[in-house]
């Protein structure tokens, strides 16, 4: 065992500019194989955190909320204690709380509830697939994938299909607090400081504030029974949620509901255009996305790059000693290309029998809740497009989101031939 902080190999990692290039694997790499549990210190008096790359040890973690919390928040941002007192939402919480909150609207994200959608899912994505291959060339992100999950994501809200453009514009300005084209204030100034109480410090999240207390009223006067309708009318331990926890709710589901789907499905065009022998095995044998073949995508292209949990005392991840409130962070891309779980994992293989993907988290109480769902527009997504595309080139640069958290691609140039 050791407890030695080096603070050396994994240091960029604190840096949105090491990821504007995508994941950095040969980084990962090494540190799976030389510091699993690395120490990473931050710039700008940050204290550190643990960077945790091997598969095992990332599983551990997860599973293991009484040691490590995500009670002082899941980004990496050191948060006081009325800051946690205000930004607090589901993902920010543990068992038992953690559950209470989480059942509130969790039974909307069952299989056979999400199944129902597959229908009208399926219309969606066809329309705006023609609708974008028509044109030959285009940005994959602006016409295809920003448009499907939040057009979802209004119909489960129960809201104008119109307003998908300012949900999209709000997940943009939340998610790229640190690039900045889309930060409303950068670290560092005056403006940063001043909503610190605030959500990604972003006056976006007043926005979605206001625009789910509108909602939130009409529910009340005439609930319809969607995700809103839910909240409104939900008690824990007998108590009705306070209008902070309706906003930092309502923020998470309205986020959540459709960043992380559209950065998954630009990913796996991404992966289409790379490795055209992929595009056409499956133009060929389409069932493989019925099968394994779905989560080895997910695994080459997760939008997640990492999680945060705090230790709540002293501990040990695989060999390595942490401190009580020690900050560690899950890297899922490394963990879902580590050797020691995944044969070949540089390798994309439609033929793995099996997948053990951590993109959607594994196992503990915070696996994510709308994995079902996202899983289903990610297929039902990539089986459209693929029955229509023949070829398919970049015809400009892919330009990535400034970002150690989210795997995000901002515009994706293609151009395409139908088949």
């Amino acid at each position: 065992m050791t407890d030695t902080v080096t603070g050396g190999l994994a240091a960029p990692l604190a840096d949105p500019d090491s990821f504007v290039e995508g994941s950095p694997w040969k980084l990962f790499r090494a540190l799976r194989d030389d510091e699993p549990v690395a120490w990473t210190p931050e710039p700008d008096d940050g204290s550190g955190f643990w960077s945790i790359t091997r598969h095992a040890d990332i599983v551990a973690v997860s599973r293991d909320w009484e040691t490590f919390t995500s009670s002082r928040g899941v980004s990496l941002e050191d948060l006081e204690d009325d800051q946690l007192e205000h930004r607090t939402s589901l993902i920010d919480t543990d068992p038992p709380n953690h559950a209470a909150m989480r059942k509130i609207v969790s039974g909307m994200f069952l299989p056979r509830v999400v199944n129902g959608y597959e229908s009208f899912l399926r219309g969606i994505v066809a329309t705006t697939l023609d609708n974008a291959l028509a044109q030959g060339s285009f940005d994959f992100v602006e016409r295809v994938s920003s448009e499907i999950p939040v057009r979802v994501l209004a119909r489960m809200l129960s809201v104008p299909d119109t307003d998908h453009a300012k949900l999209t514009s709000w997940g943009d300005r939340l998610v790229g607090g640190t690039d900045p084209e889309f930060a409303d204030h950068l670290p560092g100034t005056p403006e940063y400081e001043e909503y610190r109480l605030v959500p990604f410090r972003s006056p976006a999240a007043l926005e979605v504030f206001d625009y789910g207390r509108a909602l939130q009223a009409e529910r009340r006067a005439a609930p319809t029974g969607d995700l809103i309708s839910r909240l409104v009318e939900a008690e824990v331990d007998g108590e009705k949620l306070s209008q902070q926890d309706l906003d930092n709710y309502f923020l998470l589901l309205a986020l959540a509901g459709q960043e992380t789907t559209r950065q998954a499905i630009t990913l796996a065009m991404n992966t289409l255009v790379e490795h055209p022998e992929v595009l056409a095995r499956l133009q060929s044998e389409p069932e493989l996305l019925s099968g394994p073949a779905l989560d080895e995508l997910l695994r080459w292209g997760p939008p997640v790059y990492h999680m945060r949990r705090t230790a709540t005392r002293d501990a040990v991840i695989g060999e390595t000693a942490v401190k009580s409130g020690d900050k560690i962070a899950m890297w899922y891309p490394s963990g879902n290309r580590d050797e020691r779980a995944i044969e070949y994992p540089d390798t994309i293989d439609l033929d793995r029998p099996t997948v053990d993907l951590l993109t959607f988290g594994k196992g503990g109480p915070h696996f994510c809740m709308g994995s079902f769902l996202a899983k289903l527009e990610y297929r039902v997504t990539v089986e459209e497009l693929v029955a229509r595309l023949d070829t398919a080139t970049f015809s400009g640069p892919v330009e990535r989101l400034r970002s150690n958290f989210v795997n995000g691609i901002k515009r994706m140039p293609v151009t395409v031939t139908n088949r």
